[in-house]
């Protein structure tokens, strides 16, 4: 017979019992990655059992820019342990296509009941077949992010609004295939809708976003980049968002004083985007400096009808928050030293002016 001694029993005890006692005090709070966790598992079967029966920490499934993440994703999902996972990043994963999606949906379906955030930013190989079939897994979604996608449609957006009635946060930046009816669905469904990235929605016009910014008036973050064809016809309108705190208009080629004017009713701006916004002058930003009095990041980049005038309004009115400072191009306004742009804004951490 075997005879354990007393230091062998307490490494067993300590191995069996110590350890994962630890182990689940302190899992909730240390920033396991996914690869991490993988390899605990092995330690030891006492380990083992007190991770997998952890659920927070398998709540995460993070393949960015990984390679085969659509048949890994896959096989986690197959996993007991993974099904409360409520956040999936297949961010610029190269491989994953519409058949990954529609593997899923048949064979993991259960698996997503409880998802709240998908990301698909990159994956170009999805087509709106594939939005159909992953978002129709996933009813408790609230963040959904498909960036830098052409081939998805209006057809796609209107399957994840009809799959996924929960979106607060929606980015379908640079999905050039989106147009007005697609948009429309989105305000007509989304009323709590709280964050839209539009970024370079090229086929977007007036009538959508006037939709959009009719209906969807919990709205906080609202980005415009790169959209040069909306008018102060539409820019008019963001002035209905009374709880907007983030507005970039980065190349809003046909935004006047007048737009700005009606946008300073946003007095909760907390950000505020106007590069190469060529037809504003200084009436439009000293109204904004009146208005919102609680910019933190203002870049008037590329604006050359701009002078020292709106530099002191913005003074008089932002110069407590104001952290962020872009005049670079801005050839009205004198060029200062730190020193002296520290006297007009004491807050100033970043500044950036033309040489």
């Amino acid at each position: 017979m075997e005879v354990i001694t007393t230091t062998e029993a307490k490494y067993v005890i300590w191995c069996r019992e110590t350890v994962p006692k630890v182990f689940k005090l302190v899992c909730s709070t240390l920033p396991f990655s996914h690869k991490d966790l993988v390899s605990l598992l092995f330690v030891s079967p006492w380990l083992h059992r007190t991770l997998a029966s952890c659920q927070p920490l398998w709540q995460l499934l993070n393949f960015r820019e990984s390679n085969n993440a659509g048949n890994r994703l896959i096989a986690a999902l197959s996993l007991p342990r993974y099904h409360y996972v409520k956040q999936i990043n297949l961010e610029f994963a190269p491989d994953v296509d519409d058949t990954h999606l529609i593997l899923i949906k048949d064979k993991c379906f259960d698996s997503l009941g409880r998802l709240e955030s998908l990301n698909l930013n990159g994956c170009r190989k999805i087509s709106d077949t594939g939005i159909e079939a992953i978002t129709s897994c996933c009813p408790q979604l609230k963040t959904f992010s498909i960036y830098w996608n052409v081939r998805v449609t209006d057809t796609g957006l209107i399957h994840t609004v009809r799959n996924c009635k929960h979106i607060v946060d929606l980015n379908i930046s640079g999905c050039k295939n989106i147009s007005d009816g697609g948009l429309q669905f989105v305000a007509e469904n989304y009323p709590e809708l709280e964050s839209l990235n539009l970024t370079r929605c090229i086929k977007l016009t007036d009538n959508g976003l006037k939709q959009l910014l009719h209906k969807c008036l919990s709205l906080q973050s609202l980005n415009l980049y790169a959209l040069s064809s909306f008018t102060d016809e539409s820019y008019k309108k963001i002035s209905l968002l009374a709880h907007l705190r983030f507005l970039d208009l980065c190349g809003a080629q046909n935004l006047s004083d007048d737009g700005l004017f009606s946008i300073s009713k946003c007095k909760y701006l907390v950000s505020l985007n106007l590069t190469w916004c060529v037809r504003v002058t200084d009436e439009g930003i000293i109204s904004i400096a009146k208005g919102c009095t609680s910019l933190e990041f203002l870049s008037l980049f590329g604006i050359t009808g701009v002078t020292d005038k709106c530099l002191e309004a913005l003074s008089k009115s932002c110069s407590t928050k104001i952290t962020t400072l872009d005049v670079n191009g801005c050839i009205g306004i004198k060029r200062r030293s730190r020193e002296e742009l520290l006297q007009l804004f004491p807050h100033l951490e970043c500044f950036k002016v033309h040489s």
